[in-house]
């Protein structure tokens, strides 16, 4: 599966499990260790867990196996490794504090709604 097609199925997933304001960040020419991030809101720490687990389902179900995973129930970032694409899933409190687009983004690069 192309990186391209990873995005989307975790995008995709995401949303069917209500996910908020999920962005994707290309940050190929930026960074070795990934093509792109993929960045969402979870409604509680549980909720996030729970969106991160779906999605490993998913990639699970398409034959690919994801490289780790960082974070429990009650954590406020969960971080989910699937190699060309990694998820972070925050609350809208640790979202706000750590401001991951910000970081990854550099001017004129759009990060994709």
């Amino acid at each position: 599966m192309q990186s391209e097609e990873l995005v989307k199925l975790v995008e995709t997933e995401l949303d069917l499990r209500k996910g908020l304001n999920i962005k994707t960040i290309d940050v190929r020419g930026k960074t070795s260790i990934t093509d792109f991030m993929v960045i969402a809101t979870g409604t509680s720490s549980r909720h996030a867990k729970s969106l991160c687990d779906y999605v490993l389902e998913k990639v699970k179900e398409s034959g690919l196996q994801a490289l780790g995973m960082e974070g429990d129930q009650s954590s406020d970032w969960i971080l989910l490794d699937l190699g060309d694409v990694i998820v972070h899933v925050m609350t809208g409190q640790a979202r706000e504090l750590y401001q991951l687009e910000k970081l990854w983004s550099v001017a004129g690069d759009a990060a994709r709604a």
